[in-house]
């Protein structure tokens, strides 16, 4: 017998529930693409600061879904004194919104954001991820 999903009563997805679904999302990657990405830190909020905002020049804290915060690995140098960990930051409610506006699943949108955000801790830009995107058929 399957039950029926009520989404009247449904609450949205809490912030735990996107670290939940972000931590299956890693798992769910490929071991090799793992060990590359390193310490990576995968941090959840519910929005970009101000501060993050006003440098990336974006007026609408709707508009940004995710964002990799560190040196990319093709920029950093051995002789680099160590600063703070690389990070990606998951923002739950652009990403409600963008997955509201689509046609995928939420698990598949945050795992896309995901890995685009440790795309740029390799060194891609959008320009570049945009084009294996179009590349794999993706």
């Amino acid at each position: 017998m399957t039950s029926k999903f009520h989404w009247e009563t449904a609450p949205s997805p809490s912030l735990a529930d996107f670290e939940r679904m972000a931590a299956a999302a890693w798992e769910r990657l490929p071991t090799e693409f793992r060990e590359k990405a390193g310490d990576v830190l995968v941090r959840v909020e519910e929005f970009a600061t101000e501060e993050v905002l006003q440098a990336l020049g974006i007026e609408n804290p709707l508009e940004l879904s995710g964002l990799y915060h560190g040196v990319s690995l093709d920029k950093k140098s051995v002789l680099d004194v160590p600063r703070q960990p690389d990070m990606v930051f998951l923002y739950r409610r652009p990403i409600l919104e963008e997955w509201a506006a689509g046609n995928e699943t939420l698990g598949a949108l945050i795992e896309h954001i995901l890995v685009h955000e440790i795309g740029h801790h390799f060194g891609f830009s959008d320009a570049d991820m945009a084009g294996i995107e179009r590349s794999s058929g993706s």
